[in-house]
C-alpha cells in the first residue's frame, strides 16, 4: 500500500474512533468542481472486527461504515453507517443540543454557519442544511445531512456541492422587483401538457418556466443550464443525411469508472474532463453523431437537434432532443456517448421507452384560454426570489431574481391550480 494512502486510513481511523473497525476496501476517485478544479478523494469501507471472511459484493454487513474524504483538504465527504447502525461510541451527540452540533459540522468543513450554510428542516433523528452566501439561495445548490440513532451515535454526515470562497462571489444589494421583469414573466408562460396519470390524459395548462434574472436586469441565465452542475457546450444544431447506412449499430459496453493511481492523486493530475471541446472535436463529433442517426434512426433526417456536448467520466457526452415535440412536462431526447479518442458512438439511450406510458395519454382538451387571460390569473401568484447563480461565462457567483411560480392556469377552463396537482 502506498504510504501516503496508508497515512489517509491511519488518519481516518483516528477522527472516526475506528478501533473495533478493520479497512475491508478502498478506492482513489476524482471528480471535476464547476470552477474548473479536480478534486481527488479516498473512499474507504469499514467493516466491524467480528465480520470475517465477507465475500458478497452485492451489498455490504450490517454496521459497515463508508467513509469519503478529500485526499488533499482531509475534509470529509461522506460518512455512511450501513442500515444506520453503528457501535462507535466516540462520535455521539444531543439532536436537541442544535449548537453543538453546527460547530461540528463548521469545523469539519471549514464553513461558517449563517454565511455559507443555514439550517434548512429536520426530519426523525436528522437535520438537513443548505447552501447560502449571507442567507442568499445558491444554484447550483449545496446541502449537509447529520443523522443520528436512537443513542445519539453519528450513523450519516454528507456534504454535497461547491461551498465557494467569497473571493468568488460578487456582493450586491438586491434591487430588482416583480414590476421590472413582468414583460420577461409574460413571455416565460408557456402553454404545456402535463400528463395526469390517474385520468389517462394531458391537461393543458399555462405554467411560468423558471429562469434566473440578473440584478441590473439587463440579461438572464437559463435554470436548466444547471443541471447536474454540468456546464455543457450549448449547440442548436439540426441533423439531416442524404445516405442511409443499412449496417445495424452495434453498441459497446462503457464503463464509468476510472482507475485512478495515488500518484496521480497527489501530484494533483488535472482531470481529463476539463480539456475544453475544440471546433474539431465539434466537427468530428457531429460527423459521427449523423452516421449514427442514419443507422439507428434511418428515417429521421432533420428530425433531431444536437443541443450539446459535454466531457465526463472519460467520454464526450452529446444530449439530442427531437426537433419538432408538443410542450410537454416529458420531452423525447437521448445521449450519446461518444469515445474521446476515436469519436466513435459507443453506445446511446434514448428515453422513448420511458415515455411511453405517457404517449398513450389522450389528447388534450380543448384550448380555451388565451395567454393574456391566463397571465392575469396567474400574477399574482409569481414569485422573485433573490439568489446567488454561478455565471460559468464570467467565472464568479452573481445576485440574480429566481422568476418563478408554483400555480398554473388550466387553459380548458381557466382554473387556477398548484403545480403539484399536475
Amino acid at each position: 500500500m502506498d504510504k501516503r494512502i496508508e497515512e489517509l486510513i491511519n488518519f481516518t481511523r483516528e477522527k472516526y474512533c475506528l478501533h473495533e473497525y478493520y479497512l475491508h476496501t478502498f478506492d482513489i476517485y476524482r471528480s471535476t468542481t464547476i470552477f474548473k478544479e479536480t478534486v481527488y478523494s479516498l473512499s474507504m469501507e469499514w467493516f466491524p472486527n467480528h465480520i470475517n471472511n465477507w465475500d458478497d459484493e452485492t451489498y455490504n454487513p450490517e454496521g459497515t461504515v463508508s467513509i469519503e474524504i478529500d485526499i488533499h483538504s482531509r475534509k470529509t465527504k461522506h460518512v455512511i453507517f450501513s442500515q444506520g447502525i453503528s457501535t462507535v461510541n466516540g462520535m455521539t451527540f444531543d439532536l436537541n443540543n442544535r449548537d453543538e452540533i453546527i460547530k461540528w459540522i463548521e469545523k469539519e468543513t471549514g464553513l461558517n454557519y449563517g454565511r455559507q450554510f443555514e439550517f434548512w428542516k429536520e426530519e426523525e433523528r436528522e437535520l438537513h442544511f443548505k447552501e447560502c452566501i449571507d442567507g442568499i439561495v445558491v444554484s447550483p445548490s449545496g446541502y449537509i445531512e447529520f443523522k443520528l440513532d436512537k443513542e445519539g451515535r453519528l450513523t450519516l454526515f454528507s456534504v454535497y456541492g461547491q461551498f465557494p470562497s467569497e473571493k468568488l462571489v460578487k456582493k450586491e444589494k438586491y434591487i430588482l422587483s416583480l414590476e421590472q421583469v413582468e414583460e420577461l414573466a409574460k413571455e416565460q408562460l408557456k402553454l404545456i401538457e402535463f400528463p395526469v396519470i390517474e385520468q389517462k390524459k394531458l391537461v393543458p395548462a399555462f405554467a411560468i418556466e423558471e429562469i434566473y434574472v440578473k440584478n441590473d436586469g439587463s440579461s438572464t441565465l437559463p435554470y436548466e443550464f444547471f443541471v447536474d452542475d454540468k456546464f455543457p457546450l450549448q449547440m442548436d444544431k439540426v441533423i439531416e443525411w442524404d445516405d442511409q447506412i443499412q449496417k445495424p449499430f452495434q453498441g459497446k459496453i462503457i464503463s464509468l469508472i476510472e482507475n485512478v493511481t495515488p500518484d496521480q492523486a497527489f501530484q494533483c493530475e488535472p482531470h481529463p474532463d476539463l480539456r475544453p471541446i475544440t471546433e474539431e472535436d465539434v466537427k468530428k463529433c457531429i460527423h459521427t453523431i449523423r452516421k449514427f442517426l442514419s443507422q439507428e434512426y434511418t428515417n429521421d433526417s432533420g428530425k433531431w437537434t444536437l443541443k450539446s456536448l459535454y466531457r465526463d467520466k472519460g467520454y464526450i457526452h452529446a444530449t439530442l432532443k427531437a426537433k419538432e415535440q408538443k410542450e410537454r412536462v416529458f420531452r423525447r431526447k437521448m445521449k450519446l456517448f461518444i469515445d474521446s479518442e476515436t469519436y466513435e458512438v459507443l453506445n446511446y439511450m434514448d428515453n422513448k421507452p420511458f415515455l411511453k406510458e405517457y404517449m398513450e395519454l389522450k389528447e388534450a382538451e380543448e384550448i380555451k384560454v388565451t395567454k393574456e387571460e391566463a397571465f392575469e390569473k396567474i400574477k399574482e401568484f409569481i414569485e422573485l426570489t433573490p439568489y446567488y447563480v454561478y455565471d460559468f461565462g464570467q467565472g464568479y457567483y452573481v445576485l440574480c431574481g429566481k422568476l418563478d411560480c408554483q400555480y398554473a392556469v388550466k387553459a380548458n377552463n381557466g382554473e387556477v391550480v398548484e403545480l403539484s396537482e399536475l
